[in-house]
């Protein structure tokens, strides 16, 4: 019988391995997508709560400081950073409007908005999204289970279908991984 330890272990392998059999085309695709919004002028936003948050954040840094190559800045901003705005908006707007309200602020239709949620239901990334839609903006859904609503409105979607959020979270920061290796690659290819 397998510890604890060992069963994780084996889970989380084997939901690494669902992401090299089955999305690196999707992975590539959104790869391709940001880095042309970020070669056209364009900004990348990224929203998403708890874990997603930090997710979202790290992803952020690492584009506008470096990732591994050393390169100019990227536009990206982590829409869960900013206390102020995210306290006054929830308490004047509601909770569901914490980032839709930053992306009617922020967004044009010139930017991307990367919508991370292990679930794929959660309602405040969801009106972040089709208030990006409504701008103009690409949408990018990363999410687990089933993708939920978000995969539906997103125009381009990574979804890690396994039902454990540990497990989806720890694949999607390999995904963001990912994604920062490919988008450096490509702005350094392209003088960015």
């Amino acid at each position: 019988m397998a510890t604890p330890i060992e069963f994780s272990l084996s889970e989380h392998l084997a939901t690494i391995e669902v992401v090299r059999d089955q999305l690196q085309p999707d992975i590539a695709e959104v790869a391709g997508q940001l880095s042309a919004v970020l070669k056209s002028g364009g900004k990348l936003l990224v929203c998403g709560n708890g874990g997603s948050a930090a997710d979202a954040q790290h992803f952020a840094a690492e584009l506008v400081g470096r990732f591994e190559k050393e390169r100019n800045g990227l536009p990206a901003i982590a829409l869960t950073t900013d206390s102020s705005s995210l306290t006054a908006i929830g308490n004047d707007y509601g909770f569901e409007r914490v980032f839709s309200r930053q992306v009617e602020a922020l967004a044009s239709a010139a930017d991307a908005l990367i919508g991370i949620s292990t679930s794929g239901q959660s309602g405040n990334v969801l009106l972040a999204m089709k208030s990006a839609k409504d701008r103009g903006c690409k949408v990018i859904g990363i999410t687990g289970r089933d993708g939920g609503c978000i995969a539906e409105v997103a125009d381009l979607s990574i979804n890690v279908p396994v039902q454990r959020t540990a497990r989806i979270q720890e694949a999607h920061l390999t995904i963001l991984h990912i994604l920062c290796e490919l988008i450096e690659i490509e702005v350094i290819a392209k003088g960015v």
